[in-house]
């Protein structure tokens, strides 16, 4: 598959030109849980499209979804904004748990991991740790704000409840990443070439 490259996006109008249309539609039929999510996101897109932010969309997906118990994973470097976030979850009537990526406080040195400053003492992010303890407070969707490149592939393996992110973290660009791309000078760095 190489649909980056398509420039007609026929499937856009219903077109199948992978054949597997059919066996993939069954799965979405097999699962309830499934048809109800992508009928939720469906009818959110639907109703709400160039209306609502996606904070907006996520609160009243959680609605749809009657999901009464949040979970935050978040990066110690987004405290204030995690704080923030939780307050207005509470505010729309949900119990949140909320877990920093510090959580257990295990230290760089045990697992003879890089630090950011080699002559102080760090604590890694503990993404496993994060998830293992929004799994035993029984959350029903987990919210991701600001996990480092790498950490989020850990807690998303470990989290027994769906994962949406909120937050994508890049410290360089103001936590949008999409900003290399659409910068002219970041995509022609990045291809190798001058800026």
């Amino acid at each position: 598959m190489n649909c980056a490259d398509c420039d007609e996006k026929g499937c856009y109008q219903g077109r199948d030109c992978t054949g597997m249309g059919s066996r993939v539609a069954k799965r979405y039929r097999a699962s309830p849980l499934d048809m109800k999510i992508s009928r939720e996101a469906t009818f959110i897109e639907g109703r709400y499209y160039m209306r609502y932010c996606r904070l907006q969309e996520l609160i009243e997906f959680c609605r749809l979804m009657e999901y009464r118990h949040l979970g935050l994973a978040f990066c110690i470097g987004l405290s204030s904004e995690a704080k923030s976030l939780q307050d207005i979850l509470k505010a729309n009537g949900y119990t949140v748990s909320s877990v920093c990526c510090k959580v257990c406080g295990i230290m760089k040195d045990e697992f003879g991991l890089e630090k950011i400053a080699p002559e102080r003492d760090e604590a890694m992010c503990n993404p496993v740790g994060q998830a293992e303890i929004l799994n035993e407070e029984g959350v029903d969707l987990n919210i991701g704000v600001g996990l480092c490149v790498g950490h989020d592939v850990l807690f998303i393996k470990h989290s027994e409840a769906p994962f949406t992110p909120l937050v994508i973290k890049d410290r360089v660009l103001a936590h949008n990443p999409i900003g290399a791309v659409y910068s002219r000078y970041y995509r022609n760095l990045l291809k190798g070439g001058d800026q």
